[in-house]
């Protein structure tokens, strides 16, 4: 990086240098230049559409097309000298193209600004990046199919409160994740649409006089449409703020995931085992098997929290049109959208290698009475209403605690001593596969209804 004193390409209206402090407080270089190659792919449909309207004559658009491919292999190789006299991306550039082809490369800024011109290059930028993060989404989403068909049959405790509430299977709790990704999915594919909106053309703020043709530039850089007013173009930053809102949405899933897998991995539950390459151990414990990965993803969920805080704040008070203090928006994005493609990476490997503990799981379901509001539906069929249903289970629960018994291993008589609509054919709904086969129906906890619904979302992933 370079640091030398250029003369600016903006200077002529300036009697004195920049303050040397001034120029490396105010310069963005350091972190836009990895927009490099949407900056120059933006200048290039540029230069085209000016040649398309006759602003530029084919000669200079060649020129210019070909300096700017010159310059992405120079960047690509690392032969380009970055300069923060220079102070961002754009100015880096244009200035490396004038000294390459000459006056043509001082023309390509004909009928646009920096303002839309950055703006464009971070729409270029995230609607890449989204794409990234769908597939990321996608290898995870299919991961959790995967392991909820194998883990379909597989009986854990549900839970409120972290108390056991209901037996479900492993494979129904996987495909909750999974709905929480579907959405995340949707949330982002509805976000791109926004996105892909080219602001190029609204120059400072305002327009330009030239006659550009704004929609054969959009069709050249694969814009679904052009930005409607040039005020806004240049300002609007709603599409990086949903972005954000979006990626901090995942993270709070994957959060939430990783919270029930380090409860999982634990010596207290024991439900499931994380494979070595997901864990770490202790510099003093040599026993200690840590759940880093999970733990990390978890820990990550507040640092995108705080990307979406800092866009906000960084809107909330600015008037139109463009302002230097959108030149903030880049970190927090850039570091929200790293973040989560990265988490959802870790994600997506760590998933398929999960391996449940059945029996840990069928014991705990044993645990608690989890089959308690199955007696009383059962009783609800004999005829009683569910207020008392509930209060016969209830005297029967506190019959089994002073026992140390469940509900299916008190005696016929026992149980009968509550409710003298209880028979013989109670045992059927108590035991757990009962239970959970009596929630069969769609979105339910049994077997069948979990098959049907990972067929269901393989469909609706092949067509995404």
């Amino acid at each position: 990086m370079s640091d030398q004193r250029v003369d600016k390409l903006w200077g002529g209206r300036f009697s004195e240098s920049t303050d040397a402090f001034v120029e490396a407080f105010t310069a963005s270089v350091d972190f836009d230049r990895r927009l490099y190659r949407h900056d120059i792919e933006g200048s290039k449909a540029h230069a085209r559409m000016l040649a398309h309207v006759g602003v530029l004559g084919d000669r200079e658009c060649d020129d210019i097309v070909a300096g700017l491919d010159e310059i992405l292999g120079e960047i690509e190789r690392g032969e380009f000298e970055w300069s923060v006299g220079l102070e961002d991306v754009h100015m880096n550039i244009e200035a490396r193209l004038t000294a390459r082809i000459g006056a043509a490369g001082k023309k390509l800024h004909t009928g646009r600004s920096r303002n839309d011109q950055v703006a464009t290059d971070i729409r270029l930028w995230l609607r890449e990046e989204i794409d990234h993060i769908l597939a990321e989404l996608k290898r995870a989403r299919r991961g959790l199919l995967d392991l909820a068909e194998r883990e379909a049959d597989t009986i854990m405790p549900g839970f409120t409160h972290l108390q056991v509430a209901m037996p479900v299977t492993f494979g129904h709790h996987l495909l909750a994740w999974y709905e929480m990704l579907a959405r995340d999915s949707a949330r982002l594919r509805d976000a791109r649409r926004r996105v892909n909106v080219m602001p190029l053309g609204a120059a400072a703020l305002a327009g330009t006089t030239y006659p550009i043709d704004r929609a054969y530039a959009a069709s050249l850089l694969g814009f679904e449409g052009v930005a409607a007013n040039s005020l806004d173009a240049v300002s609007d930053r709603d599409f990086a703020i949903e972005t954000c809102a979006a990626a901090a949405l995942i993270m709070t899933h994957l959060s939430r995931m990783s919270e029930e897998m380090i409860l999982w991995a634990s010596a207290q539950f024991g439900f499931v085992d994380l494979p070595d390459r997901f864990c770490t151990g202790s510099s003093i414990m040599p026993q200690k098997k840590n759940p880093d990965v999970p733990e990390l993803l978890r820990g990550k969920a507040g640092r995108v929290n705080g990307d979406l805080i800092s866009l906000l704040t960084l809107m909330k008070g600015q008037p139109l049109a463009y302002n230097k203090d959108n030149q903030e928006d880049k970190e927090p994005l850039f570091d929200a959208v790293d973040t989560v493609r990265g988490s959802l990476r870790m994600f997506a490997d760590m998933v398929p290698a999960i391996e449940p503990r059945r029996e840990r799981m069928r014991a705990a379901a044993m645990q608690g009475y989890a089959t308690a509001t199955d007696l009383a539906d059962y009783l609800v069929r004999k005829g009683v209403p569910f207020r008392d249903a509930h209060e016969v289970v209830g005297k029967a629960v506190r019959h089994g605690i002073e026992r140390d018994l469940d509900l299916s291993e008190l005696p016929l008589d026992e149980l009968q001593a509550f409710s003298d609509q209880i028979g013989p054919d109670v045992f059927d709904v108590l035991t757990l596969e009962g239970s959970v086969a009596a929630r069969g129906h769609y979105g339910g906890t049994a077997p069948n209804a979990v098959w049907a619904r990972i067929k269901e979302a393989r469909t609706t992933l092949d067509n995404e």
